[in-house]
């Protein structure tokens, strides 16, 4: 399993107690800057740009802006489950996901972005709402998890899709805190898998605190990696090379 070993600092949205009021208020205001910012750049594109590629292999900025929309969904949908008790997965299938980003992704730039404001404002009324104690409900996305974990996996969207726009934004410009947290929930997501390598993955903050993780995988001794929080986290993503980083950097599967 991927375990934190040495760390200073918080992160944004607490994984162990029961959600408070201010517990969500933070974590839906951490979401919000990054979608204020996600806008930003948004709107800075046009029908010609938004067609171009994006960092992720065969999307289009437009199937990103497609993607960030849908998933605002998809997470009201388990918020939703959390809230009535009766099961409400995400997507009706895979198949339909994907669907719906290749429909989505041939609107214009205009529809796009407001395609964006409004399913975001509908998952954030959904989260304002949400009666404290549904948040220890457990849902299920790729894996089960408590609602709580809804909040982590949206602020991790929202930044990451918006880097992967490749637009005047990226893995270096996330705000330290949350990049913190989406370090932190990238190594838990390739724990246990036994296609990744041993590495400890080693992240220098601005602010002079230190962080170590181990991923625990299937080679003797681990590899060490050093590097900045942006530059680690692109590295693990799979969008960016490891020029930035000290160390031995074996290759890794893909995230997701």
């Amino acid at each position: 399993m991927a375990d934190t070993v040495l760390g200073a600092g918080g992160t944004h949205v607490p994984t162990g107690a029961q959600q408070s009021t201010e517990q969500v208020t933070a974590a839906l205001s951490a979401i919000e800057a990054g979608t204020h910012r996600l806008l930003e750049v948004g709107k800075a594109l046009d029908d010609a740009s938004v067609r171009r590629p994006s960092l992720l292999p065969e999307w289009s900025r437009a199937h990103v802006l497609t993607h960030l929309a849908r998933n605002a969904d998809g997470l009201l949908n388990l918020l939703i489950w959390a809230r009535t008790g009766a099961e409400h997965p995400m997507y009706a299938s895979p198949a339909d996901r994907d669907a719906d980003i290749q429909e989505g992704a041939v609107r214009g730039h205009r529809l796009l972005l407001e395609d964006v404001v409004a399913s975001h404002g509908r998952f954030a009324h959904a989260v304002r709402t949400l009666p404290e104690s549904a948040w220890d409900a457990e849902v299920v996305g790729r894996q089960p998890m408590p609602a709580r974990d809804v909040l982590r996996k949206r602020l991790l969207e929202v930044w990451v899709h918006l880097a992967d726009l490749d637009h005047g934004f990226g893995f270096a410009d996330i705000p330290e805190p949350d990049v913190e947290q989406l370090l932190e929930d990238t190594v838990q997501t390739f724990g246990g898998r036994p296609d990744v390598p041993a590495v400890t993955v080693v992240v220098d903050f601005a602010d002079g605190h230190l962080r170590t993780w181990e991923l625990r995988g299937t080679t003797s001794p681990p590899a060490q990696v050093r590097g900045t929080p942006g530059a680690m986290l692109g590295w693990l993503l799979g969008r960016t090379g490891n020029e930035a980083l000290e160390g031995e950097a074996p290759e890794l599967p893909v995230w997701l």
